[in-house]
């Protein structure tokens, strides 16, 4: 596979193996680690140039739906 690269810095990339010839499980594996590590994703926001400005919106909405989620979480736990 070739090197993955994020922010400049060199990232091991997404490996599995093979077991007993069983290639449907080895790709099932790969899917689910390419899911985790966000490829996917990355893959489908490079398909077009996204000016900087949409980005920056982009990245602020995902800030505070992550926000939301941590409060909604935070409140669960604590039992409000």
């Amino acid at each position: 596979m070739f090197p993955a690269f994020k922010n400049g810095e060199r990232q091991p990339s997404v490996q599995v193996s093979v077991r007993d010839n069983n290639v449907d499980q080895a790709l099932k594996a790969l899917k689910k680690k390419m899911q985790r590590e966000g490829i996917f994703r990355e893959m489908k926001l490079r398909r077009s140039y996204e000016k900087p400005s949409e980005r920056k919106a982009r990245e602020k909405a995902e800030a505070v739906r992550r926000g939301r989620k941590l409060e909604r979480k935070r409140i669960e736990r604590e039992g409000f």
